[in-house]
This record gives C-alpha cells, sequence and structure tokens, in this order.
C-alpha cells in the first residue's frame, strides 16, 4: 500500500489515593497528555511519541523518516475495517462532585470494613481516570472518545501463630461514582475480612486429579489466559500459539462457545481500537470449534480476519489484546452442577498464575477453594492451585452454568497494562490437576 500514517491524542487527569492500614500514604490527583504518531513504508513502521498534542506534522514526518529507513522492502497491506465512531460516554454521578477529602472519608469507611476481628493489616485504593482519546488518519478517519474509568480495590492480611493469609477484591469499570452503589463496597470489604481470617483454619489439600467446579471469576481467568492469548494473531504470528493452524477445528467441547467484545460496557469497553476500529463482537471459539482469531489491520492483513483489537496503554504501540473475554452462558443451574459433581473440588477466585501458550500449559492459584462431597461443600481449602493442558481441559468441561459474571482487571502483555474484563458461568470439568499452590 501507499505510505499511511495515523496518530493518537490522549488528554485527561488522573486520581490515586491509597490507604494503608488507616495511613494515608499516597494521594494525587493530576493532568496528563500525550500523542503517538506511526508512519507505515516499506513494510516498517516508525514510531514516534510526544508529550505535546498540537502541532504534530513534524512528528508525522520523523515517523514516516523512520519507516523509510528500516525499509524491509515489503509490500503490507492493512485490512480495512469498519471505521468506529466518536463517542461520549457519560456518567451518572460525577466523582468532580465529591472533594478529595471527600473521597478519602469513602476510603476510610471502605477500609474500615475489613478490619474484622483477627485482620492484622489493611490496605484500600481509589482510581479515577477521565480520559479523551482522539485518533486521526491518513485514510480520512477523525475520531474522538471521552469517558471516565473509576476502580477500587480492598485487601486484608490475617496471621495467627507465623500463618499468614490474605484476601483482596476490586471493582473497576465504566462511568462515574455510581461503581460504589452498584458494588457495594464495604459488604465486599467486610468479606474480604472474613475470607482472610477463614483461611487460617483451611486445609492444605492432597495433590491429585479431580473434578472440580470452578468459579465464574476462575473460569473467566481461565478463558482470558489460556484461550484469549492463545488466540492473538500476533502471537499465532511468532509461533507462540498452541492454536495455530486449528481455525474450524474442535478444541473443546460443544458446550463452550468464547467471545471477546469490546463493544459490552464492561471494564475491557472502548468504542473503537487504537487503530480506528470499530468494537464488535468476535466469536473465538463456537460450540468448540475454533472460529477466529484477534486482530489488528496488520495480523488481519497477514493472515485474512477483521482487525477490531490493537489496543495501547497510554502512547504506547498498538499490540493486539482482548476486551471483554468470556464463555456464553450454557443451560445448567449451580446446584444442577454440584449435583453432577459429587465428589470433587469446587475453586474460587483467582490469585495469578502462570501460563504457556505455545506449550499450551498453565498453573493457576485459586483464592481458595471447597472439597465436596455428595454434592455437598465441606472442607474450606487453602493454598490451592489448578495446573493443566488448555486443549485437554476444553474437551473435559462436561457442564456450562447460565449464571454469567465478569470479573474486572487489567492484562500485561508487551510490557504494557490495558483494562479488560473476563467473565464465564460456572463450569463442571471432567478431570484436572489439583494441588497445593505454595
Amino acid at each position: 500500500m501507499s505510505e499511511f500514517y495515523d496518530l493518537r491524542i490522549l488528554k485527561g487527569s488522573r486520581t490515586r489515593i491509597v490507604l494503608d492500614n488507616g495511613k494515608l500514604e499516597e494521594i494525587s490527583e493530576a493532568p496528563f497528555q500525550g500523542a503517538a504518531v506511526r508512519a507505515l513504508s516499506g513494510g516498517a513502521w516508525g514510531f514516534v511519541t510526544t508529550d505535546a498534542v498540537e502541532g504534530l506534522e513534524d512528528k508525522i514526518e520523523l515517523a514516516k523518516r523512520i519507516a523509510r529507513k528500516i525499509d524491509r522492502h515489503e509490500d503490507l497491506r492493512l485490512a480495512e475495517a469498519p471505521a468506529g465512531k466518536s463517542v461520549n460516554v457519560p456518567v451518572k454521578k460525577n466523582p468532580r462532585d465529591l472533594s478529595l477529602e471527600e473521597k478519602v472519608e469513602l476510603l476510610k469507611e471502605i477500609e474500615n470494613a475489613a478490619k474484622v476481628k483477627g485482620v492484622s493489616s489493611t490496605q484500600a485504593v481509589y482510581s479515577e481516570v477521565e480520559l479523551t482519546t482522539g485518533y486521526r488518519s491518513s485514510e480520512g478517519l477523525d475520531l474522538e472518545s471521552k469517558m471516565t474509568r473509576m476502580a477500587f480495590f480492598i485487601s486484608a492480611i490475617a496471621s495467627r501463630n507465623g500463618l499468614i493469609q490474605g484476601s483482596g477484591e476490586g471493582r473497576s469499570g465504566i462511568g462515574g461514582l455510581e461503581i460504589f452503589e452498584r458494588e457495594n463496597p464495604v459488604e465486599l470489604a467486610r468479606s474480604v475480612g472474613q475470607t482472610a481470617v477463614s483461611l487460617l483454619d483451611a486445609t492444605v489439600p492432597k495433590g491429585g486429579s479431580f473434578p472440580v467446579i470452578l468459579d465464574q471469576e476462575l473460569a473467566g481467568v481461565f478463558v482470558h489466559e489460556a484461550v484469549g492469548h492463545a488466540t492473538e494473531a500476533d502471537i499465532i504470528l511468532e509461533g507462540g500459539s498452541c492454536l495455530e493452524g486449528k481455525l474450524g477445528q474442535q478444541i473443546g467441547s460443544q458446550m463452550v462457545t468464547v467471545k471477546d467484545d469490546p463493544s459490552l460496557m464492561q471494564n475491557g469497553y472502548y468504542p473503537f481500537d487504537d487503530e480506528g476500529s470499530v468494537s464488535q463482537e468476535t466469536v473465538l471459539v463456537k460450540e468448540g470449534i475454533l472460529n477466529s482469531y484477534l486482530h489488528s489491520r496488520e495480523t488481519a492483513g497477514r493472515m485474512g480476519g477483521v482487525p477490531r483489537n490493537a489496543r495501547a496503554q497510554g502512547i504506547d504501540r498498538p499490540v493486539v489484546r482482548m476486551s471483554n473475554t468470556y464463555i456464553a452462558n450454557g443451560d445448567r443451574k449451580v446446584d444442577e452442577i454440584f449435583e453432577e459433581l459429587g465428589d470433587g473440588v469446587y475453586l474460587m477466585g483467582s490469585r495469578g498464575g502462570q501460563v504457556n501458550t505455545a506449550e499450551g500449559v498453565f498453573q493457576f492459584n485459586a483464592k481458595r477453594g471447597y472439597l465436596v462431597e455428595k454434592s455437598e461443600k465441606t472442607k474450606l481449602l487453602r493454598d490451592v492451585s489448578l495446573t493443566g493442558k488448555i486443549l485437554e481441559i476444553m474437551k473435559d468441561i462436561r457442564a456450562v452454568g447460565n449464571d454469567l459474571k465478569f470479573n474486572s482487571g487489567r492484562c500485561g502483555k508487551a510490557g504494557q497494562l490495558v483494562p479488560v474484563s473476563d467473565g464465564s458461568p460456572h463450569l463442571l470439568i471432567e478431570k484436572a490437576t489439583v494441588g497445593g499452590a505454595g
């Protein structure tokens, strides 16, 4: 293609408050701005960033010169993409209506709720970002989005006789202070404290292979880490995915449909991606069959497909990223899933883990679990992990619940963090390796 360029202009403000054991550790309120300019020539990209947001013609020319100097002598075709539209996402309760002092008091109330008997340490975080993103390209696109992102996080640590256990919960999303009405943070904080204390009396499970139920949070992390990353087209092109070459093949149970949808008003929402492509649903897995990969304009140009998942943190380079990734609802009620399990393990929540998309293996650490006997939860379990092979677990899913729930967070890739949500109903897996997480 002939030379192409685009630019992104970001303007906004950030507010962050951190309370640690009741002490104000951080309070900041700061504006930010910047621009990122890309130019494509001879199959190579030139990339320039600047703190300036006006008069960017010289940066466009600089990016073009960099691309020409690299010149890969390749006719790289960027795939056509349906253009996004400008959007101003309204807030129902404007955070600007609260003073910093009132925000600190709100956070103190949340942190105090986590200080149940037995809790030795707590932390609470408030985050608010107002962001205006402009996108322009040599193809004539001129888009703008305005939105506010809110988040809070609460953690608690309980200790007894040298044993330490912790618990934490965070919520984030698009919109204003209405997140504090929607999520009931005081109740959530109390639950965090109670969970940390209860884990002191929990049992460490014996390792082994068991039938397991994953709650919505852990199942959502599974679909994000094990399936979502493995469908990112840049990872496919690098030879780093176990799903390479498997389009149209059965990779999981017929009960499993996996989607990525940035148009959903969840934490991974955007009206257009960082290449100006409109946000739309991508069906990654349809009834167990691998249906699509996630694409930028470049990867779609190389492989075919529809681009809508190029994302960047701030003014970094856009790379292929997930948005709101989830397993679609099945038809089972939760009590029916427990009835079918009979004896096994129920794993809840996620406290990190690792996945190797090339080899198709993963290990996730659950926040807690329960031994299940005769379809009833019995012993509380701590330090519990789930290990397996992506394709084996996908095929071993034998029941999918009807209670889809999303969890919000941030996803790391290429040294960048972007807001995402992942979701799932409860899942019943025929057999998985469960063990102490260490």
